[in-house]
């Protein structure tokens, strides 16, 4: 059985030009793991969860928002190869021209740090490493799904 990730399917049919990722601009990156970290949660919640679309949106909304993002983020920090620890750091500083409404602005960097890195992390080809990473915070917080 052939093993490609999600990103190699998708270049099957729509192929792209390599490039370095290490290039790419930290809110790209966490515009991209935004979407990698929701889609974690989400096929997890959609696993654990039952009743209607409402509990799983009111469930999955407890671990997509910059404060729980950023007690997840602080609980990985240990775990974070050199590398890794540099991408979450750029995402962590990158000059967002806005802040969510509902946000303290240091979980909201804190945040966008995590989805950087999730979004690299997905580039990389190492969603595994990613999941690792939240079932570790997870862990150590207390948090279940």
């Amino acid at each position: 059985m052939d093993e490609r990730n999600l990103r190699d399917e998708i270049h099957v049919e729509f192929p792209a030009e390599p490039a370095d990722i290490r290039s790419y601009a930290p809110l790209k990156l966490a515009y991209l793991g935004d979407a990698v970290f929701e889609i974690i949660i989400r096929t997890l919640i959609v696993e654990h969860v039952g009743g209607p679309v409402k509990n799983l949106h009111r469930r999955s909304s407890e671990f997509v928002n910059a404060g729980a993002q950023a007690r997840l983020a602080a609980e990985m920090l240990e775990e974070l190869s050199e590398d890794e620890l540099a991408v979450y750091r750029h995402g962590r500083n990158a000059k967002a021209s806005s802040v969510a409404k509902n946000a303290d602005i240091h979980d909201y960097r804190n945040a966008t740090g995590l989805e950087a890195l999730f979004g690299y992390l997905y580039l990389m080809g190492q969603t595994g490493r990613a999941v690792e990473l939240l079932k570790h915070a997870m862990d150590k917080l207390g948090m279940e799904v």
